[in-house]
């Protein structure tokens, strides 16, 4: 033992120790400190909750890592699952409930988790699930080398939390909340019979909880309208139904304390047949005959004594007769009539608190009685709550009975003095973290229909203690809702805080991309409002979380763009051979040219050959043969025949080999290598082996060609005329227009003239029926520009004409008017005269 222990400094100076103190414990070393700043190891980072300035993250220093944690024993269990239980009541102990008719259930469910298996049991609200478990609880106890777990799965929709108290439960580990993986490992090695009363997921959820656990056997509680589990689980399936006759008027007696009478007999068999013989409802039977009996003056003891001055009851009061068959079914309206003021103000908090109802220590400053405390048991013994977990909260189908007998019509002023309460509390330095966590489901309830106002100040206290007892999933609860009211309340200074909360709490979770948005936010927030202090905090969690992307982004590099290794032998690969290549080697025939009629356009025709990689293959290979099939506009794949068992059909990469040494660290280098921004130019191709002679071509092919040199000539054509009348250069006076669609005709030479003699004039030729006179102008044409007035004889002086077309005129004809030629497709650019030269071009006649 420390001589120093509990000796003062000024102790130890005057016992003349020449040696320095000791340092004292962590809790005694800093005493002016705040009561509740709590630090706490989640995963890889040291979390410091400040419920002043904001919680503060850092990461876990070398040397500080906590070991492997141990594993509690049968004491320490045994203390926890007391701790588990709801709290004990003030005033005298409510006598035990038979368990009837479930004997059968019990041993299949204790046979069942013996061998390991897992166990749903389903049953309605009020079938007495609650009951069963407690009675499979205390004959599981050895069976399990962890012992048996209990846990409460109401309110959780994810296995997180739940996998989270399962390891708190088993592991003595305090002040510590451990990331995923390690999570993950730990409660795998669990073995445990785990009851999981109220449970409310299913399917893919349930799954990942069991896949999590494999060394456990679950007993699961839950309603038939929950999410049935996977047929992979492989779960059994027990369903709890209702109680036989006999066994309802056993339970009724035993609740009323005495026989039944031939009335209530048959009263008790219609309520068994509108309640399908549900235990709850028999509980709540029985509570209408107590008071019925009370109110009748039943008791001989009773009917002797005169009653009092300050008694409540009249002196001559009125028989009471049974309750009809529809209050017996829902009583709940009935039963909070006769019980105290006391018991209906807790019910309109509780209705007001969405039904859970707050410890009984908090109801005397709620109602403002002293002794509101005993209504908690009042109201269990009535029927009209259920324990979950370690509270309380109204019984299935009490809230809506309640509500339609005006019960929550002061609900906005019960929520209001809740929150306020609960503002005051949670933030009392005498209050434990763990206590607040017990509560969770009433404060979040309190919040949640309290103003923003008071919904700011609950918030605000309550998110330390929640964060410091490691129950997160109601921190990340409180830290919305305080963020929501503030926002609406306009408190920046309390928004800032709540963002921050939240992205600390995203960084410890591993989610960077909402911690990250957080922060932000919150350093927005508190740079506009000067809090130097704030925003320094915020930019160290930010950095943080900028470690910790670096790092992500380290751990898996950008992949690499890779081509496939090209094999040895013969590779039938898709290539891009010109349509003239095609024509010759005669792989398409007559589709090249179909297709070249079609769109004329088209320079190339992708066609599908095989591509030889030794003289062998090449040698090997069949020659063309014009009897292909017709390819249309879109390539098709020709069959090819196999030359070899080693010809492999493969496609080229899209995608061009990197051409780097080095591997890419950023993935702009990886984009640049998959996507240049400046083409490259394709390696040269291996020389291709001469193609087969092909047969000698027909005249169809012939007629097809020419048409095809036609339409190129067509091309040509108008393409020199836009270029000529889009020139800056002003048109020659009197030159020739190039029509835009020229004729093709045959040159004839015209005898006694040569190149250089000038141009014949032209026939004169009767004027139009509709001529106007000598001199007039005639009226151009809609959609093109006047020309110059054109003269009867053309100009001696020889014009110019671009060296990129020839111009010839037509022989003269006689009886014929110059008229100009229309094109195919106008443009308005595009200049017309009387004069029109026809663009040949020698065609080659078999």
């Amino acid at each position: 033992m420390d001589r120093t222990q509990g000796r003062t400094e000024q102790d130890e100076q005057s016992a003349g120790g020449s040696t320095p103190p000791a340092p004292l414990p962590a809790k005694q070393a800093a005493p002016s400190a705040p009561a509740r700043v709590v630090r706490l190891t989640a995963g890889g980072f040291t979390l410091t909750v400040n419920p002043v300035d904001g919680s503060e993250i850092e990461p876990l220093r070398p040397g500080t890592e906590r070991g492997r944690p141990a594993k509690r024993d049968a004491a320490a269990r045994a203390a926890r699952d007391a701790a588990a239980r709801p709290p004990a009541l003030p005033g005298p102990a409510l006598p035990a409930r038979p368990l009837l008719e479930r004997g059968e259930e019990q041993e299949r469910l204790v046979r069942l988790l013996g061998r390991g298996r897992s166990v749903r049991l389903t049953g309605p609200s009020g079938s007495g699930r609650s009951a069963l478990l407690d009675a499979v609880a205390a004959q599981c106890a050895g069976i399990a080398p962890d012992g048996v777990v209990r846990l409460s799965g109401h309110g959780h929709q994810q296995p997180a939390e739940l996998l989270q108290a399962l390891y708190a439960t088993v592991y003595e580990a305090p002040q510590e909340r451990p990331e995923r993986d390690e999570l993950l490992a730990r409660v795998r090695e669990i073995g445990a019979v785990v009851l999981l009363d109220d449970l409310e997921m299913g399917g893919s959820a349930l799954d990942e909880l069991l896949r999590a656990t494999p060394e456990c056997a679950y007993l699961l509680a839950t309603t038939p309208d929950t999410r049935a589990p996977s047929d992979d689980s492989h779960i059994e399936e027990v369903f709890l139904g209702g109680l036989g006759k006999a066994d309802c008027l056993e339970l009724l007696e035993a609740g009323v304390g005495r026989p039944l009478t031939d009335e209530e007999t048959a009263w008790a068999g219609d309520l068994r047949f509108a309640s399908e013989g549900l235990p709850l409802r028999f509980v709540q039977a029985a509570a209408l005959l107590r008071q019925r009996d009370e109110l009748n003056h039943s008791d001989a003891d009773d009917e002797e004594e005169e009653p009092g001055v300050f008694e409540e009851r009249p002196r001559d009061a009125a028989h009471v007769p049974l309750p009809t068959l529809a209050e017996g079914a829902a009583p709940a309206e009935l039963l909070a009539s006769r019980v105290s003021e006391s018991a209906r103000a807790a019910l309109r908090i509780a209705c007001a608190l969405g039904g859970e109802l707050p410890h009984h220590a908090h109801l005397p400053a709620l109602v403002g009685d002293t002794h509101a405390d005993t209504a908690v048991a009042e109201l269990l013994a009535c029927g009209l709550l259920t324990p979950v977990g370690t509270r309380y909260r109204l019984a299935a189908g009490v809230a809506r009975q309640l509500e339609e007998a005006a019960y929550g019509d002061t609900a906005a002023e019960e929520a209001r003095t809740a929150a306020r309460h609960y503002a005051w509390w949670t933030g009392h330095a005498s209050v434990t973290p763990e206590r607040v966590a017990a509560e969770a489901d009433a404060v979040l309830a309190a919040l949640a229909g309290a103003d923003v106002v008071a919904a700011v100040l609950l918030a605000r206290t309550a998110a330390p203690a929640f964060a410091a007892s490691l129950h997160w999933e109601a921190w990340e609860r409180v830290l919305r809702s305080g963020a929501e009211a503030a926002r609406k309340a306009g408190e920046v200074a309390e928004q800032a805080y709540f963002h921050h909360e939240l992205g600390v709490l995203a960084l410890c979770e591993g989610r960077l991309d909402r911690a990250r948005a957080e922060l932000e936010t919150s350093i927005g927030l508190r740079g506009a409002l000067a809090d130097k202090r704030g925003t320094v905090a915020g930019r160290r969690a930010l950095a943080l979380v900028v470690d910790q992307e670096a790092a992500g982004v380290a751990a898996s590099p950008p992949l690499r763009l890779e081509a496939p290794a090209l094999a040895a032998g013969s590779e039938a690969v898709t290539a891009v051979t010109p349509a003239a290549q095609a024509a010759q080697a005669g792989a398409v025939g007559t589709a090249a040219a179909a297709g070249a009629k079609k769109t004329p356009a088209a320079a190339s025709t992708a066609v599908t050959r095989p591509i030889p990689s030794t003289p062998a293959a090449a040698a090997a290979l069949p020659a063309a043969s014009p009897a292909a099939g017709r390819v249309g506009p879109v390539a098709r794949v020709a069959p090819v025949v196999p030359v070899s068992s080693e010809a492999v059909t493969r496609m080229t990469p899209v995608v061009p080999v990197t051409q780097h040494s080095e591997t890419p660290t950023t993935l702009s280098e990886v984009f640049e290598d998959a996507f240049p921004l400046t083409p490259k130019q394709p390696p040269a191709a291996a020389p291709k082996p001469a193609a087969a002679p092909a047969p000698a071509p027909g005249r169809r092919r012939l007629v097809l060609l020419a048409a095809a040199g036609a339409l190129t000539v067509v091309a040509l054509g108008t393409v020199v005329s836009l270029a000529m009348d889009s020139s800056d250069e002003a048109p020659p006076a009197q030159g020739p227009a190039v029509s835009s669609t020229p004729t093709v005709s045959v040159p004839t030479t015209a005898p006694g003239t040569s190149g250089n003699d000038p141009a014949p004039e032209d026939p004169e030729s009767a004027p139009p029926t509709e001529s106007t006179a000598p001199g007039a102008s005639v009226a151009p044409s809609p959609g093109r520009t006047p020309g110059r007035t054109p003269s009867r004889r053309p100009s001696s002086t020889p014009t110019k004409t671009p060296p990129s077309s020839t111009v010839s005129t037509p022989p003269p004809t006689t009886g014929t008017s110059p008229s100009p030629s229309e094109s195919a497709a106008p443009s308005p650019t595009v200049t017309t005269d009387p004069v029109t030269a026809t663009a040949t071009s020698p065609v080659t006649t078999p």
